[in-house]
């Protein structure tokens, strides 16, 4: 292979069109986003509180009209509305609105905020911890991490993490994996990595940039536009169903699997923990239930909603690949030197992670003597 070849494809030549290309699929991002921000307003909207009930405002994450995360934050203020009878109520603050996404924890410890429905991995940057309920290479799967989160030590360590940072943490949603990543050229051994710019998150970036790449930590809205221009090579998006409704498929790019990079992610509903603890009983325990639900809906839903999702990309007439394993194999020892790494310079993140492992360990002869040939 030669680097940045793109791979040869009839629908390759859509990415050479030059500026009227980039017009079209900039325009086709401008209808998918409309289409959003109207899902967004109906979902804002949500359930109205009875008189007299106490509303919490909380900024999201995540638009609403997305799939996953997205829909999670829907179910979980449609649920909390019914449990508490409309006593307890969410109101929906936009992304962005009063805070930066990145920086609604530091918004929420300030008072600035009141509550958010956010991704785990945000907090890092206050507690490397974090990352392990964000994005682990090669770490536990959705119901592995729900089952350390409740079951085993990951609960405390979770909450542990969040109390010192003078805010209340519950898991409130677990979404499934990203997919491996969309990119520009045809990918069949380590060595093809080396050269290309790709775009990574913050463990994953370093793992890739040990495989000879350039890690290019791009925000999430430029990705589509730097990808069609060639600016960057490839690199990770989403989930399946994310990157489907944010049209990805409209590139002409191979879509490669699995998501080793994130097999799971832990979204969270986060009070500071004066005004968690201002809360009545009741209440309290009508969130933490409503939480537990919403992460069994999210669990039940997303393998089918991916499935759907990957024949909704080959029905749009993308080429779906799997990683060899050759590319695994060097992706799982860079993915382990970078987390030795941090595990060296953090000793809450070495506890967490030694852990996390035990427990994953302990449960893999039962997963694989009770898995169905």
């Amino acid at each position: 292979m030669k680097k940045g070849r793109p791979c040869g494809s009839k629908r390759q030549g859509s990415l050479g069109g030059g500026w009227n290309t980039v017009r079209r699929s900039v325009g086709v991002l401008g209808v998918i986003a409309a289409a959003l921000s109207v899902a967004a307003g109906a979902a804002m909207a949500g359930e109205p509180p009875v008189p007299g009930a106490h509303v919490i405002q909380m900024q999201t994450a995540f638009n609403p009209g997305l799939p996953g995360a997205g829909e999670g934050l829907r179910s979980f203020t449609k649920t909390l509305h019914h449990l508490s009878g409309g006593s307890l109520a969410i109101k929906i603050i936009e992304p962005g609105h009063n805070a930066p996404t990145k920086d609604m924890l530091d918004a929420i410890v300030n008072g600035d905020l009141e509550a958010g429905f956010t991704w785990a991995g945000y907090a890092v940057a206050k507690a490397p911890v974090f990352s392990l309920f964000a994005t682990v290479p090669f770490g536990p799967g959705p119901s592995v991490m729900t089952s350390w989160l409740l079951e085993g030590h990951g609960g405390k360590i979770h909450h542990d993490a969040y109390d010192k940072l003078g805010v209340t943490g519950l898991p409130c949603g677990v979404q499934g994996a990203k997919g491996g990543g969309w990119f520009r050229a045809d990918l069949n051994a380590p060595e093809d990595f080396k050269g290309l710019k790709l775009r990574y998150g913050k463990i994953a970036g370093p793992v890739i940039a040990r495989m000879g790449a350039t890690w290019v930590p791009l925000p999430a809205g430029d990705f589509f536009y730097w990808l069609q221009q060639g600016r960057v090579d490839g690199g990770e998006m989403a989930t399946p169903a994310i990157d489907a409704a944010l049209g990805f498929d409209k590139l002409g790019l191979p879509y490669y699997l699995p998501g080793w990079q994130q097999p799971s992610a832990v979204i969270d509903f986060l009070m500071r923990k004066d005004k968690w603890e201002a809360l009545n009983s009741s209440q309290r325990a009508q969130i933490e239930t409503t939480c537990h639900a919403n992460i069994a809906w999210m669990l039940s839903r997303s393998p089918h909603t991916q499935a759907l999702a990957l024949e909704k990309l080959r029905a749009a007439g993308v080429i779906i690949k799997q990683w060899s394993p050759t590319i695994m194999q060097a992706f799982h020892q860079a993915s382990d030197a970078v987390l030795k790494e941090r595990a060296e310079s953090d000793a809450d993140f070495a506890a967490a992670w030694a852990d996390q492992k035990q427990f994953v360990a302990q449960g893999l002869d039962w997963r694989s003597m009770s898995r169905l040939p």
